[in-house]
């Protein structure tokens, strides 16, 4: 029995210290995490003093920067746009400067994508003086010339005396620049009383790469038909004045007459060219300034357009 009850008292004692190891971790496993919330700005009269480890514990607890997503200002998205982006958006004119704009009205005309126009838009008038007048359009005619040239060289000849190639007059073979100069190159729509009246002064020089042209053709012994938008009335004078710049023995001479004055200059060109062919003639080339000059019926093997930003004839 004694045995026994030591026995019960040393487990007794056991308990009782498990039982008060117990008790004393408790509270400490009890107390909970303190959350982590976003700092306050300190208020306006609290004390400047903060202890290191104040500091330390508070910048433990501050909240990461949160996610922000910036939209681009309005000067961003137009940077972006001027680099290629904004593809979607409209391009009105009024981004471009008037140089850039004129140039493409000109070459928009020459390539006959403009509807039909009357007169030179009024802030290109400068632009097409100066091409006009300047060494871009002098090197324009010799390139269309030197083209012609070696096309005409090139081709083959029946050697029938049947080979034709047909020249337009007016900015094809004379110049009507002089004109021009006092009706704003264009700027003005076109008077048909104060033309004529510089026609009958048969003063148009030539244009010398074309003069080259023609004469190259015709030593090659191809038939040359001078077709014109002038009338019969201007024959004389302008004979004469073809002759003194140069041009001499082609083979035909065809001005409109009465019949032809309401025709358009692509109809009655074209009922030119047709009786050409009518009479036996294959025509290997023609030039003008005008596509008019060069559309159609009967229509040339090959034409060559030469440029002309300051009239359009239909």
């Amino acid at each position: 029995m004694a045995r026994h009850r030591r026995g019960g008292d040393l487990v007794h004692l056991l308990l009782t210290l498990l039982l008060a190891a117990a008790l004393l971790l408790a509270p400490a496993a009890a107390e909970p995490e303190p959350a982590e919330v976003a700092p306050t700005a300190p208020a306006q009269d609290a004390s400047d003093e903060v202890s290191d480890a104040a500091a330390q514990h508070q910048q433990q607890h501050i909240l990461p920067r949160p996610l922000v997503i910036e939209l681009p200002s309005a000067a961003a998205a137009a940077a972006a746009s001027e680099l290629g982006g904004g593809g979607e958006s409209p391009v009105s004119g009024d981004e471009f400067p008037p140089e850039v704009r004129c140039a493409s009205w000109r070459l928009a005309a020459e390539a006959n994508n403009l509807a039909p126009w009357g007169a030179v838009p009024a802030e290109c008038a400068a632009h097409v003086r100066g091409y006009v007048t300047g060494a871009a359009y002098r090197s324009d005619l010799e390139l269309v010339a030197t083209e012609s040239a070696a096309y005409a060289r090139a081709a083959p000849l029946g050697g029938d005396g049947r080979d034709a190639w047909v020249f337009d007059v007016d900015e094809t073979l004379l110049s009507n620049l002089p004109y021009y100069a006092d009706h704003g190159f264009g700027a003005e729509l076109f008077d048909h009383r104060k033309f004529d009246e510089w026609v009958e002064r048969g003063e148009a020089p030539a244009i010398t790469s074309s003069l080259k042209l023609y004469k190259e053709v015709r030593d090659l012994g191809i038939k040359i038909f001078l077709l014109t938008g002038r009338t019969e009335g201007h024959r004389g004078v302008t004979v004469d004045n073809l002759n003194n710049q140069g041009f001499h023995d082609w083979d035909k001479l065809i001005l409109r007459a009465a019949a032809d004055r309401k025709k358009t200059a692509t109809t009655y060109k074209s009922e030119k060219r047709k009786e050409m062919e009518a009479e036996g003639y294959r025509i290997l080339g023609n030039s003008g300034d005008q596509w008019s000059d060069l559309l159609g019926s009967s229509m040339s093997a090959r034409s060559f357009k030469l440029p002309n930003p300051m009239y359009y004839i239909p």
